[in-house]
């Protein structure tokens, strides 16, 4: 067992000492590009002012054929596209896969210094992001990067969801978990062929009618996710790292697509993954905060005074509990703000 007092000291000697805090940015849609992709990689100079983040994706839907153009695509795109504010990750292949550790190495000798986050997918426990730690402590020594990496995992397996709390305490880099709903139902042999989202079958039935046994009885549908975004929010903020949810795969449906990402955002995600132009837009509404709230959450900080004690506002208890949540909000409406002079104004800041 390593000392506390060793956890924040370099793991290979010349790297960058260890983040005492994750840095806080907005991230509400992490817009996923194939690096490979010439067409797409034009377009990203005109997309990047209008997302969070941007991720070159090396791992899931690079055809195995691809992969090498793919490492060499995110050199390419590190080395010659202006992020401007947007920050700028990538996916790589898992660390059971031929290509994730020549991904790795690519990624920080030839791109660190432009990447602000490398996204680890299907983590299964705290050993696996010890090896990426170190190996990156290694990498970054021989880059002669002056700034640590992050590492963002995805939960994609049964077993990764037993340990997210060890996963999430496994190294000062991290900086997020992302739930991957795929995966994760596969893993868990879920009957559901769904990317994210709901199913039809998963419901609960309104009792029959005593007078009337036949009539209809109302279904009301359920989340298939609530247990699991749930369970890795916690994780995240007692480890003082970001919670985000992953894909939803039915681009076509985007009022189921809200719906999802609003489900994950009142249950304390910070974010989504966005898979589509289409899903830019939805991510950036569901994921700042109402102007309605903001205004009411304003009111009930400055009527607290210094945030003790209990007031009637409106007809309703307001104390320092409820102080404390509209400060969430007003926190996160502020940070947008001070990136997005459209919603400044709509906040009125």
């Amino acid at each position: 067992m390593r000392s506390a007092k060793d956890f924040f000291k370099p793991l290979a000697v010349g790297a960058p000492a260890p983040l005492r805090e994750i840095p806080v940015r907005p991230s509400r849609m992490i817009h996923f590009f194939p690096a490979s992709n010439a067409k797409m990689v034009g377009k990203l100079p005109d997309l990047a002012p209008q997302v969070d983040v941007l991720l070159a994706n090396l791992e899931d839907g690079v055809p195995a054929t691809e992969k090498d153009a793919a490492r060499a695509g995110l050199v390419n795109v590190a080395n010659t596209v202006d992020f401007g504010e947007t920050q700028f990750w990538t996916r790589v292949n898992s660390l059971d896969s031929p290509w994730g550790l020549d991904d790795l190495v690519a990624a920080v000798t030839e791109a660190g210094d432009k990447l602000d986050v490398i996204m680890i997918p299907k983590v299964e426990g705290p050993e696996d992001i010890h090896y990426v730690d170190r190996l990156l402590a290694q990498l970054e020594a021989k880059a002669g990067l002056q700034r640590p990496l992050m590492v963002h995992a995805i939960l994609e397996t049964a077993r990764g969801v037993a340990n997210v709390e060890e996963i999430c305490a496994a190294s000062p880099r991290m900086q997020g978990l992302s739930l991957g709903p795929a995966d994760l139902a596969a893993n868990r042999r879920m009957k559901t062929t769904r990317v994210g989202g709901g199913h039809p079958g998963y419901l609960v039935r309104q009792d029959p009618n005593p007078d009337n046994p036949e009539a209809p009885r109302t279904i009301y549908q359920q989340d298939l996710w609530h247990y699991t975004i749930a369970r890795m929010v916690d994780a995240c903020v007692s480890n003082g790292i970001l919670p985000y949810y992953g894909p939803f795969g039915d681009i076509k449906d985007v009022v189921a697509c809200e719906d999802q990402f609003r489900n994950a955002y009142l249950l304390g995600c910070v974010g989504a993954w966005s898979l589509h132009p289409a899903q830019i837009d939805i991510a950036k509404k569901v994921f700042s905060p109402d102007p309605a709230d903001v205004a009411h959450a304003l009111r009930v900080i400055e009527a607290m005074g210094d945030g003790t004690g209990a007031i009637m506002l409106d007809g309703k208890m307001e104390d320092d509990a409820s102080c404390k949540q509209c400060k969430v909000i007003v926190s996160l409406a502020q940070e947008l703000a001070a990136r997005d002079p459209e919603l400044a104004a709509v906040y009125g800041f």
